[in-house]
């Protein structure tokens, strides 16, 4: 018995699937059914009742999950102590982010990181917020940013920075019913066409809640398209084809080659907060957790 084949027992007992353990350690599925069968051997007991769809513990697989817990847990402790004596960090970090501070925030933050840690490799994944929350609770990523409040019981929500969503328009090529106007009143945003992010995303999450609180119901939008991701919205916009809400953020480069323009909207606003989610229920590998303060140490100076 030994640590890697607990590590993978634990994983595969709390998701009761093969599959899902091979996803959350970035291993093949071949791989977890060998390191359990090892495991199984040299405790000569069966640890699972396996089924074509899932797995559920035996008695001993029982037995075995609680002292794996205090094992691992111990194990990861004593590796983050023994980690700080040395000056050089290593290792991986898995993060997810969401589209708008994975693509516009993060990028310069994840940068400064690097020039400090410079042996430590740094894997993100940009998802939409609800994505990200599930690879978090399925334990795929270490970190995460998202954009909305997606709420998950054993999840800590850190929030880091505000943010403003405006509507947008083509400056070269206005819609028609909008023609060159620089405003609009939030009930024209019902009747102009709209082209928004995917449902899930944090984006939309922030428009249909902002709608809600005025009384104002988000499935009466003139919604003519949905697209996965904020470039593609942009690029939709730019040609005419509609107008949106969007993040400052993500409109820098726009804003300054002047292809899409903001407009005014008198009683209505979208703002929301970014945030950096984590479970605090696990250990974090000393990387994770050095990344963690770092980043709340940028956002908070």
């Amino acid at each position: 018995m030994n640590l890697d084949q607990l590590r993978v027992f634990y994983i595969a007992a709390e998701k009761k699937n093969f599959s899902q353990t091979a996803k959350a350690l970035h291993i093949s599925q071949p791989s977890v059914s060998q390191q359990i069968q090892q495991l199984e051997n040299a405790l000569n007991t069966k640890l699972f009742e396996r089924t074509t769809k899932s797995i559920r513990l035996t008695e001993a697989g029982n037995i075995l999950f609680h002292y794996a817990e205090r094992i691992i847990h111990l194990a990861e402790s004593a590796e983050k102590e023994i980690s700080l004596l040395s000056e050089a960090l290593t290792g991986e970090i898995h993060i997810g982010a969401s589209t708008t501070i994975g693509e516009h925030v993060l990028p310069y933050v994840l940068g400064k990181f690097k020039m400090e840690y410079p042996k430590v490799t740094l894997r993100m994944h940009i998802n939409n917020s609800q994505q990200i929350i599930d690879q978090l609770s399925n334990q795929e990523i270490q970190l995460g940013f998202v954009e909305s409040t997606l709420r998950h019981p054993k999840l800590h929500y850190q929030p880091l920075l505000e943010d403003e969503l405006v509507v947008v328009s083509s400056r070269t090529s206005p819609h028609p019913l909008l023609g060159d106007r620089d405003s609009i009143t939030p009930y024209e945003l019902f009747s102009l066409p709209l082209i928004l992010r995917e449902p899930g995303s944090g984006t939309r999450q922030v428009i249909e809640e902002s709608l809600d609180k005025l009384d104002l119901d988000p499935g009466k939008l003139h919604i003519v398209m949905e697209l996965g991701n904020t470039e593609a919205v942009k690029a939709a916009v730019e040609t005419g084809m509609g107008l949106s809400i969007l993040s400052r953020f993500a409109l820098q480069r726009e804003l300054k080659l002047q292809t899409l323009k903001i407009l005014t909207m008198k009683g209505l606003h979208f703002r929301r907060s970014f945030y950096l989610v984590y479970d605090k229920s696990k250990v974090l590998p000393n990387q994770s957790e050095t990344f963690l303060h770092f980043i709340l140490r940028y956002f908070d100076s």
